[in-house]
């Protein structure tokens, strides 16, 4: 935590909203630490480092950024890549399967990945594959970077005002956060696999 803290100081908000757009937007970003970033960030500004308005601005404005570019990237990239020699892993028919499942569940994919570290970052790119129509991804895309860009910073600091030596668990809080996020998604993916 201590490195992560110290990261933070010295990037500041031009450093978040680097990594949050690398995260999200940029398919070799999904090492970076996302969620442990925004709530180390929270914690931060509880202390008085660094402004929860600037955070929160410097996360969303990323964050929907990241996406719009890994949107364009997979649009760009991705009818390229499915169309090559390569079979076994770039298969057309895994476009069309996309194309159906963002056609159904679009909203809820682009607004809940945020809360779920590598699928944020793998999203947007196959919104863009699948040709997700660009106004409702855009629209999505900003619910999704607020709600995430304002929670999640905002429980750090919450939490971090209220809970001394709290860097010692921030670790169990993002593997907490990640459980819950990802329990909504597993039991709809589930659901539509019972109804095909």
């Amino acid at each position: 935590m201590h490195d992560l803290t110290s990261l933070i100081l010295s990037a500041s908000y031009a450093g978040l909203f680097a990594i949050v757009f690398a995260e999200t937007g940029l398919l070799l970003g999904f090492f970076l630490p996302g969620d442990t970033l925004l709530l180390a960030a929270g914690v931060l500004a509880a202390g008085g480092a660094l402004s929860l308005g600037g955070i929160m601005a410097a996360v969303v404005a990323g964050a929907v950024l990241g996406c719009v570019a890994g949107y364009f990237i997979g649009g760009k990239v991705g009818p390229r890549v499915f169309a090559s020699q390569d079979a076994r892993y770039f298969r057309p028919e895994y476009v069309t399967r996309a194309e159906l499942f963002f056609a159904r569940y679009g909203w809820l994919a682009v607004v809940l990945a945020r809360f779920v570290p590598v699928v944020r970052t793998l999203v947007p790119t196959m919104a863009g594959v699948s040709r997700m129509p660009l106004a409702p991804f855009t629209l999505y895309n900003i619910v999704g970077a607020i709600l995430w860009g304002v929670s999640v910073p905002a429980l750090g600091y919450f939490l971090g005002d209220r809970i001394p030596h709290l860097d010692r668990y921030i670790l169990l809080i993002v593997g907490g956060f990640v459980v819950i996020s990802i329990v909504p998604v597993l039991l709809k993916v589930m659901q539509a696999r019972r109804a095909t």
